[in-house]
């Protein structure tokens, strides 16, 4: 019997990637996106991660129809890139809320049952950027380094439960945003990458897959950088 697999953000680029590979290994995935998406005919719902009413329902719906999450992949996010001093405050808001208070909220309300079953699997999807830093991007990078605080206290608080929480951050991925950016850009961007390439959203979806997984059972409050070196060191 597979687990219960909730991918956020799982209609697209990362997260569909993730759901799909979850699903080739014999889970049962569930979707969540704002709209209710469903790609390649998953299972899917509604959920507004800024939202606590939103998240409450999807979690019940979820509950009702597949059982407790067991693995909970919050990939839903957003960016609103400039300069911070052209920064409005609804782009700080609407960053911090998806980016990581959403994340937060997902979270909690997964451990309902992940606590009564003494088990669980918990990753978080960040960013290269949150050790390194990108300039436009300061409320994205506070957002995702704030994942990093909170995955390392979870594991704390949630690892006598053998729940284990753990980060992965993706650096440049080959998707539909880097592939309707300049030439020019692209270039400048491949220099900075040690292994001279962008990430396959598959290669992202590869490591989260394993930190899910029965291998990874002793793993937990780790960074997994997938970045073709870009962020080492930090």
């Amino acid at each position: 019997m597979g687990r219960v697999v909730l991918v956020t953000g799982g209609s697209r680029g990362i997260g569909r990637a993730t759901a799909l590979a979850f699903r080739d290994a014999g889970d049962t995935v569930i979707v969540a996106s704002r709209g209710g998406d469903s790609p390649d005919g998953l299972p899917a719902v509604a959920m507004d991660v800024t939202n606590t009413a939103s998240v409450e329902a999807a979690f019940d719906a979820i509950e009702a129809d597949h059982g407790p999450v067991e693995v909970l992949v919050a990939n839903a996010g957003i960016t609103r890139d400039t300069l911070l001093m052209r920064m409005s405050d609804d782009d700080i808001d609407a960053v911090m809320q998806t980016n990581l208070v959403g994340v937060i909220r997902c979270a909690r309300r997964s451990l309902r049952g992940m606590l009564k079953a003494k088990k669980g699997r918990i990753i978080l999807v960040s960013s290269v950027v949150w050790g390194m830093g990108s300039a436009g991007q300061v409320n994205y990078a506070a957002a995702k380094a704030g994942l990093v605080g909170m995955a390392r206290s979870l594991a704390r608080e949630v690892g006598s439960r053998n729940i284990t929480v753990n980060v992965v951050a993706p650096g440049f991925v080959d998707t539909e945003m880097t592939q309707g950016l300049p030439e020019e850009r692209k270039q400048e961007i491949l220099a900075q990458v040690p292994l001279g390439r962008y990430a396959t959203a598959n290669e992202v979806a590869g490591s989260i897959v394993f930190l899910a997984s029965a291998e990874a059972s002793y793993i937990t409050g780790a960074i997994v950088p997938v970045d073709g070196g870009l962020g080492m060191g930090h």
